[in-house]
Parts: structure tokens; C-alpha cells; sequence
């Protein structure tokens, strides 16, 4: 495509969306922080369509909440939409590996296993976003190979609403070496071919994840700030 075609305003509309919605993931737009079109639009150096676009795409997967002439804001961590968000990503983790077991290469392994790698290499650099990106890189192997774009938007959508949550808590519920485990044990099970204990197994290693997350509801440990991060300008317009 030449350099002098315009870039398309859904383009740009995604390039916001993907802003907002990572802003969100690591708290710089905190839980229950109120936010104005126009002035993410000044921070962002954008017009406000493109903002009011991403902000109605991540109302749509319940990141961004509103009441018309009152406010919109950033929805709050509560404990149970958490749990309900869990609950049907662990279903449709199970899903994905129940199907993909029997489909799966050995390449698909191996890449399985270097993003465990590389997942370890960043616990151990204490990197909470190439943490996440190495596990969403991992779990995106067997979604792959499962082959049910269904599937695959569905967990897209609901990714960002527990990413939010380890992003905040990432030492206390992915640093450690439990979950470096768990992946080498999952991946053993794959390459056995029982595709039902790797179901299972997969649904225990959810299961642990919802108690960690629930005790640290219960300790109060997400109670909400709202930190004074600004956005520098794009320039894009």
C-alpha cells in the first residue's frame, strides 16, 4: 500500500482501543477512575471520535462502565465478576485442550515450551508484562490448534478482565515457580495424548488461580487508587 494512502479511521480506532484497554490492564487508568473523552483525546493528541469508539468497545467487554449524563468510568475489580470471568475461561481452557491434544504437533509443543522459557526468564527478571505476554503465548498454542474461532474470541475478549487483576498481584499469583510447573506438567500431558487428564490438569491450575485471587479479596488487596498517570501525545490524528 503507498505511503500516501490514508490510514483508515477503524485503524486508528484499534490503535486507541489497544491503548486504553493495556492502560487499563496495568492500572495507569485505574478501578473506578472516571475518564472524559475529550480529555483522553488531549492526552492521547487525537480528535475524541476515535476515542469514543475504543471506550464503547471496552464498555462492550466490561472493562470501561457508564451512566449516560453522569459519568464514565473505569469498572471496578469486583470479586464476583471475577469469579464468574474464571469460571468460563476455565471452561473454555478445558475446551481448547480437550480438542487440541489429539491435533497437536511437536512443533506445537516446542513452542509451548519456549514460551514457558521465556516466561521463566521473566519471573525471574521480575518483567510483569513479559510474564503475561509469554503466558498468553503459551495457552495461545492449544487455542490454536483447537481451531474454533468461536473460542478464540470469546477468550480474547475475557483476557484483559483477569489480566488486569495478575498485573496488579503478578508475584503473589503467577511468580512463582508453581506455574513455571504446571506448564512443564501440561505440556508432558499433551505430549502423552490423554487429552482429558490435560483437561483436568488445566482446570486445577485455574481452580488455584481463582483461590489465590479470592483470598486476596478477602484481604482487602484490591482496594482502589486511582495513580496520576498522563498519556503523552501521539501526534496522530
Amino acid at each position: 500500500m503507498s505511503l500516501d494512502s490514508p490510514v483508515s479511521r477503524r485503524l486508528l480506532s484499534d490503535e486507541v482501543f489497544h491503548r486504553l484497554r493495556d492502560s487499563i490492564v496495568r492500572g495507569e487508568l485505574a478501578p473506578g477512575e472516571k475518564v472524559k473523552d475529550g480529555e483522553l483525546a488531549e492526552r492521547l493528541g487525537l480528535s475524541r471520535t476515535p476515542v469514543r469508539e475504543a471506550l464503547a468497545r471496552l464498555a462492550d467487554i466490561g472493562l470501561v462502565e457508564s451512566k449516560p449524563g453522569v459519568y464514565t468510568r473505569i469498572t471496578t475489580l469486583n470479586r464476583r465478576d471475577v469469579e464468574k470471568t474464571l469460571a468460563v475461561l476455565r471452561s473454555l481452557d478445558q475446551l481448547a485442550i480437550e480438542t487440541a491434544v489429539p491435533v497437536m504437533t511437536e512443533q506445537d509443543r516446542e513452542r509451548m515450551r519456549e514460551a514457558n522459557r521465556d516466561f521463566e526468564r521473566a519471573v525471574a527478571a521480575n518483567d510483569t508484562d513479559a510474564a503475561l505476554a509469554a503466558d498468553d503465548r503459551f495457552h495461545a498454542v492449544p487455542i490454536t490448534a483447537a481451531d474454533n474461532p468461536v473460542l478464540s474470541r470469546i477468550v480474547e475478549r475475557l483476557h484483559p478482565q483477569i489480566h488486569r487483576i495478575l498485573y496488579r498481584k503478578f508475584s503473589t499469583l503467577l511468580g512463582g515457580r508453581n506455574t513455571i510447573e504446571h506448564h512443564d506438567q501440561l505440556i508432558d500431558v499433551c505430549a502423552g495424548g490423554d487429552a482429558r487428564a490435560a483437561a483436568e490438569l488445566s482446570g486445577q491450575h485455574w481452580s488455584e488461580l481463582g483461590g489465590h485471587i479470592n483470598r486476596l479479596f478477602d484481604t482487602n488487596q484490591f482496594k482502589e487508587t486511582a495513580p496520576a498517570v498522563e498519556y503523552r501525545a501521539t501526534g496522530i490524528r
